[in-house]
């Protein structure tokens, strides 16, 4: 038997990956018996009268890297099909493989595929003949083009690899001692097949870092400024928080009326544990810029809220940074452009040229409600990405609710493509989501206000890694 499987094994990597033997002329009878039909999708049996007049493939490339660039992308093509679609600054996606049909018989298929997230189709068209890169001069086996329903067309490259498929390896190497253990296992549920695949298409996420200095509210409510492990206790009371890039300043909004809505925005220094005024009369949530050099915040003129900015070194003049009315600020996107919201839109508001716009309802969906105390906070590494925490239109079965019946969760959108990908858990209260300063973990509040003590857990943002982090509630990540 072990002998049996190690031919099999052997013959899928002969002739470039490609999966059996060439059908023979029906004059030229194979010397072994044909191999009898796998019924999948691509290899269809061919009739036993059929009169072929030339050797023609009935088979499909596996096991295959593909790759382009502008922009840059990737592609595993396993076994049965495409399995993950990787991208520069955003989330792998992994893929559900389909059916598999051929265009060209042994020159070009198209692979179908769902993609898991979003369940949008995507169609990898992979044809036999030379090609090459604009990045080098390596001549590659396969002209690849991958037609995803939502991002678009991505052209590129592909070569047989497998040696970049263990698992292709590990499977035509079972023994009978293992598949006699196999039987014993108690069979999994198809939600935790569903699971184990996911997690063994992805690579594990090992180049992270761990913060080193963040804020965030204690169960009494207090502000808490963290540099390892030593804390500090800022203030009884405070909301919005933000630290500073290099990790040693905090912003915090501080209520100045138990009655009306005055406001004002505070400033801490870690090293010397003192505070100071930046803004007051009706002043909130304020952001760092990537350099430190400057604060956006929101300011009311009696009328409206807008976005202006100040010097991070008090005194400081506040100056109007856009005359756009918003509800919400969200953070900087780059060295001069800022996102805020209103109830309609979301706006990118810039020093250089004119504002930018997007409507919500593209953003939600038709899943979640628009609400002005939502968080959007854009990706470090790619502003493109967008971290979305808000509440269902309609809470889903079984998910926790708050005192008006209602459940939120975070997700993630991509801007340019409205790819829309839901990564809180059904049976869970999540709010506040936060990006590390690294760009591949979220941090969230967990816990429903008034009915749980509240903690802080965080998520990879492929989905994996799910665990608590910390006590506390409304962390926010500096260094």
């Amino acid at each position: 038997m072990g002998a049996r499987r190690l031919s099999l094994a052997c013959t899928v990597f002969l002739g470039s990956s490609l999966v059996g033997a060439s059908a023979s002329p029906a004059q030229n009878p194979p010397q072994k018996p044909a191999p009898k039909s796998t019924g999948k999708p691509g290899a269809p049996a061919a009739a036993a009268d059929a009169q072929i007049a030339s050797p023609v493939s009935r088979h499909y490339p596996i096991l295959i890297i593909a790759h382009g660039n502008e922009p840059s992308w990737s592609l595993r093509l396993g076994m049965k099909g495409p399995e993950r679609l990787d991208r520069t600054g955003y989330p792998p996606i992994v893929l559900d493989p389909a059916e598999i049909t051929p265009d060209d018989p042994g020159k070009a298929w198209t692979y179908h595929a769902k993609d898991d997230d979003t369940g949008a189709m995507i169609a990898v068209k992979v044809s036999r003949e030379a090609c090459s890169d604009t990045m080098s001069d390596t001549k590659y086996t396969f002209k690849v083009v991958v037609e995803h329903a939502q991002i678009g067309s991505l052209t590129g490259c592909g070569q047989s690899a497998p040696e970049k498929f263990p698992e292709f390896r590990k499977k035509n190497q079972l023994d009978m001692s293992e598949e006699a253990d196999d039987k014993d296992k108690p069979k999994e549920s198809d939600k935790d097949k569903d699971k184990d695949r996911k997690i063994a298409v992805l690579d594990p996420i090992t180049n992270f870092h761990q913060p080193a200095a963040v804020a965030y509210l204690d169960g009494a409510g207090r502000v808490i400024f963290s540099h390892g492990a030593v804390k500090k206790t800022v203030a009884s009371t405070g909301s919005e928080l933000s630290v500073s890039h290099d990790g040693k300043k905090l912003l915090y909004t501080r209520s100045d009326s138990k009655t009306g809505p005055e406001r004002s925005i505070v400033l801490y220094d870690f090293d010397t544990g003192r505070s100071a005024d930046l803004a007051s009369g009706n002043a909130r949530s304020a952001f760092w810029s990537p350099d430190d050099s400057r604060v956006a915040f929101l300011k009311y003129d009696g009328k409206l809220w807008q976005v202006w900015t100040l010097s991070a070194t008090p005194p400081a003049n506040s100056t109007l940074f856009s005359p756009q009315a918003a509800d919400s600020l969200h953070g900087w996107t780059s060295s001069n452009t800022v996102l805020a919201t209103d109830m309609q839109n979301a706006w990118w508001l810039s020093e250089d040229k004119p504002p930018q716009s997007a409507p919500l309802k593209d953003v939600y969906g038709e899943t979640f409600e628009i609400m002005s105390s939502d968080t959007l906070r854009p990706n470090p590494i790619n502003p493109d990405l967008l971290l979305v925490s808000a509440y269902y239109l309609h809470t889903p079965a079984g998910a926790p609710t708050d005192s008006v019946g209602l459940n939120s969760t975070y997700f993630l959108y991509e801007v340019s493509s409205h790819r829309r990908t839901i990564l809180g858990t059904l049976d869970t209260f999540a709010r506040a989501g936060e990006w590390s300063r690294d760009g591949l973990q979220i941090f969230f509040t967990r816990g429903v206000p008034g009915k749980n003590l509240l903690g802080t857990s965080r998520m990879f943002w492929d989905s994996t890694g799910l665990k608590p982090y910390s006590p506390g509630s409304y962390l926010v990540v500096g260094k």
